[in-house]
């Protein structure tokens, strides 16, 4: 290997020496040479066959001397092996639902040789790395933030550096990775790493905080390649908990130390693992003395800091989780739904809106857009779901649709957005998207200035759009679901079931501060908090108080629950809690980070993108304008072993970056694989491909910049918010239905065209039709007792749908609610003499339970 290397030196030289003459003629000839297939053309003399390895799975692969193959980090898979870990001390600062992370990590290499190492950590969507550094008895390596649009350095842009980590993965996500260089046999490798993550709090108001696999890998349990139940490593873990509604109780899976309250007010407190790790993962869950529907925690800032910027001034934590409790069964409910239909799949959305159209409750608001030819509703503004309303829409609805692609979602977006809400009602879209549309980027900044008053529920017939439609769900508190001809039905009423949960609205938070301070919640205050949701927010405290330490401030949540306005209170302390580590600012500082993401990738200039870049390098959180620089510092020279004080240190650049691996979908990840270190001959073939890259991308650019002119400035990579999607599991998350969902509803898409918007239905020979049995002998079989033909038709129709479609209940369950609903309200000592005249006239033999008797 260290031919082909000395090979690529010698090319890379006599381009040096080129850019030193005057000759345009030996510039020329230089110029028309295929350097890199000269290098390729050397190696083929060296190595006239293929090379055989054999994968730690036991598979044979081939390495292939051709251009294109794995060694330019395409094809071949190279097998990565973890390096043991020895030790782990990890210290967890927990603030109510945020938590500050420190962890120390020893590796040891029980190899016989020198390994190449790159360290791998998985990143969760809530969790956030601000520092991170590797020690070893050569060298330290700390990952540095930097402006990605000065290009301070190029030696850590090139993306073959990690390629080798999309074949050892088997999961995908994003991952920090950092090359760390080589380990001596027998020697440790001391990793620091420091991250900040929100906590997922429990239905019962419970704090949940998971440690990751990299720093308990207890699945990994081998000695000499043979499985043992024995940890190979050693845990240490303390966790310092802090609430000012003081902490109840800590609850895990493993054994803890007793709870030792730090604080006389029970407000601070710390715990520990006791004994040895356990043999699985390892969760916490942290319970406070007050689980109220609102908590307030204030943050002390950086005392270093400017005043009035985000780390200079104080921050108050707010977590919003009112009690909701389920609607009362037959009443009217509020809400608008807004159907946002593509004109190129119209076919496609026939039977999803006539089931969801027919499934929506009285109360409520409704309208329909179709995208494509025209930005404007069927009507100008919602309307009250009625049946004259209904059934002229349904009317308007087309059938076939343009498929030209000029599908024009951003301005249909925004005339919905520019159409007053009606009143307490919660707006919730239901978006169609067959393709991508040429301004994803416009139409995510669109929805995310507006994510705080409405809720989208998108829909993929293909998964070109699976990352917009994941995109506008995730800023909107959504979902977004692939769905095709088999499931649509069963999918779309899935959703709308979640949309039709209580909701409180008319959400809204005061502040009753001392005089001199005010409060400013970042992104804002959510107009609807949903049954189920709860909602995080950061609010920045600006001006000062003279005595912050005996100061208290009021925060006052209201909002509307069933037509009633329900006022929770909580009083806080202004007393900055906190010791130093500034969670809570470094997760605001994430939050505004993917706030602003939307605006600059859509063009809204550059104060957005300096913005972004000086809140990055200020908290230390990664974004897409800025980019981690691994510098590592030689604490000795390879050759010399005296004394470290004779030789100065020097300083380098190599790869680390968050990248994202696109492993093939499982269930669950086989290994978590920490540190791995590929072979060394890959790193040194690997060395050699990118000096000839960049030398031929250097030769090309020679003529017009000049033998003496230094090469031109690089811009940064195009930006995008639209986060990459894993297409395999995007569509094995959706439901499959089988053939017999296509007959049960063929069966009763017809009987449900005929029901009305209160959930009955009408006497008629289209009825009769449908239930097959002659309008007369329908008439002449119902019971005496019944004044109103409909109520007997309902009866009929339900019966027949328990008759016939008994195991697809889920797609006319809301259906048969609403008529149930509409039976109940009428004449309830009526409805077992008209259940058994339906059976009888049916051959059915369906339950009283099913109409609550």
């Amino acid at each position: 290997m260290s031919m082909e290397l000395a090979y690529a030196r010698k090319l890379k030289t006599e381009y040096s020496s080129l850019a030193r003459t005057e000759d345009t003629q030996v510039k020329r000839r230089f110029v028309s040479r295929d350097v890199a297939s000269e290098f390729w053309t050397f190696r083929k003399k060296r190595h006239q066959c293929n090379v055989l390895f054999v994968g730690l799975d036991g598979k044979v692969a081939t390495l292939s001397t051709e251009p294109g193959s794995f060694l330019l980090g395409k094809e071949f898979y190279v097998p990565l092996c973890s390096l043991p870990l020895c030790s782990a001390v990890v210290d967890v600062a927990i603030q109510d639902y945020v938590a500050d992370v420190v962890s120390e990590l020893i590796y040891h290499n029980e190899s016989l040789r020198s390994s190449e190492v790159t360290f791998v950590f998985p990143l969760d969507p809530h969790m956030a790395i601000y520092s991170f550094q590797a020690c070893s008895e050569d060298a330290k390596v700390k990952a540095v933030l930097q402006d990605e649009t000065q290009w301070l350095h190029k030696a850590t842009a090139e993306k073959e550096n990690f390629h080798y980590l999309q074949y050892g993965v088997e999961k995908s996500g994003e991952v920090f990775a950092c090359f760390l260089g080589s380990l001596s046999p027998g020697k440790e490798m001391v990793v620091t790493l420091h991250y900040v993550q929100e906590l997922s709090r429990k239905p019962d108001g419970a704090a949940q905080f998971v440690l990751p696999s990299t720093m308990h890998p207890y699945k990994t349990h081998y000695t000499c390649n043979c499985r043992t139940d024995k940890l190979h490593y050693s845990l240490l873990l303390t966790v310092s908990l802090q609430s000012p509604r003081g902490v109840a109780d800590v609850q895990a899976n493993c054994a803890l130390t007793p709870l030792i309250y730090t604080a006389q007010d029970h407000s601070a407190a710390q715990v520990s693992l006791a004994g040895t790790p356990p043999n699985h993962h390892l969760e916490l869950l942290v319970y406070y003395r007050e689980p109220t529907a609102v908590s307030a925690v204030v943050e002390k800032g950086n005392p270093a800091a400017t005043a009035g910027s985000l780390f200079g001034d104080s921050l108050v934590l707010v977590t919003l989780a009112p009690n909701i409790p389920d609607a009362k069964p037959g009443l009217c409910q509020s809400g608008e739904f807004i159907f946002v239909l593509d004109s190129s799949s119209l076919e496609h959305t026939q039977d999803p809106m006539l089931f969801l159209l027919k499934s929506l409750p009285l109360g409520c608001y409704f309208n329909i857009y179709c995208y494509g030819g025209t930005s404007e509703g069927i009507y100008p503004q919602s309307v009250e779901y009625t049946q004259d309303n209904l059934n002229e829409a349904m009317q308007h609805i087309p059938t076939t649709g343009s498929r030209l692609g000029d599908t024009d979602l951003l301005g249909t977006l925004r005339t919905i957005y520019n159409t007053p809400r009606p009143c307490g009602h919660a707006r919730q879209l239901f978006i169609f998207m067959s393709g991508l549309p040429p301004d994803k980027e416009a139409i995510v900044a669109e929805v995310c200035r507006h994510r705080n008053s409405h809720r989208c529920f998108s829909f993929c017939f293909s998964t070109d759009s699976a990352t917009l439609a994941t995109a506008l769900a995730r800023e909107t508190k959504g979902e977004a679901i692939y769905v095709s001809s088999d499931n649509a039905i069963v999918q779309v009423l899935k959703c709308l079931k979640q949309a039709l949960k209580p909701v409180a609205e008319g959400v809204s938070l005061d502040w009753t501060l001392p005089s001199g301070l005010e409060v400013e919640v970042l992104g804002g205050t959510p107009q609807f908090i949903f049954q189920s949701q709860h909602i995080f927010l950061y609010a920045q405290i600006h001006g000062k108080e003279k005595n912050m330490k005996e100061a208290s401030g009021v925060m006052t949540l209201q909002f509307s629950l069933d037509g009633q306005v329900l006022t929770h209170k909580i009083q806080f302390p202004l007393c900055p809690q906190g010791d130093g580590r500034m969670a809570g600012h470094r997760l605001a500082a994430r939050y505004l980070l993917e706030k602003l993401l939307p605006e600059v990738a859509s063009g809204s200039g550059d104060e957005p993108m300096q913005r972004a870049i000086e809140i990055s390098l200020t908290s230390g959180i990664i974004c897409p304008f800025t980019s981690y620089v691994g510098v590592r510092t030689s604490r000795r020279a390879p050759w010399y072993h005296g004394p470290l004080a004779l030789l100065p240190p020097r300083q380098s650049f190599v790869p680390c970056k968050i990248l994202l691996l696109r492993g093939s979908f499982n269930g669950t990840s086989c290994f978590p694989k920490t540190i791995w270190y590929p072979p060394s001959w890959h790193t040194a073939l690997q060395e050699s491909w990118i000096a000839i890259k960049q030398l031929t991308n250097g030769i090309a650019n020679l003529f017009q910049q000049g033998a003496h002119k230094e090469a031109p400035k690089q811009m940064p990579p195009s930006i995008s918010s639209l986060k990459y999607v894993d297409s395999t599991r995007f569509v094995l998350c959706s439901t499959i239905s089988g053939p017999w969902m296509n007959d049960a509803i063929a069966e009763c898409r017809e009987l449900v065209a005929l029901q009305n918007v209160d959930g009955s239905w009408t006497l008629s020979s289209d009825l009769a039709s449908v239930l097959q049995v002659d309008e007369a002998e329908i008439k002449g079989k119902m019971p005496g007792e019944v004044m109103d033909p409909s109520f007997w038709a309902t009866v009929l129709a339900v019966t027949w749908l328990q008759r016939h479609n008994r195991h697809c209940h889920e797609i006319y369950d809301l259906l048969e609610a609403k008529a149930v609903t509409w039976l109940c309200s009428q004449a309830v000592s009526q409805l077992d003499k008209c259940l058994e005249a339906s059976n009888t006239l049916l051959g059915s033999t369906v339950n009283p339970s099913i109409f609550r008797l």
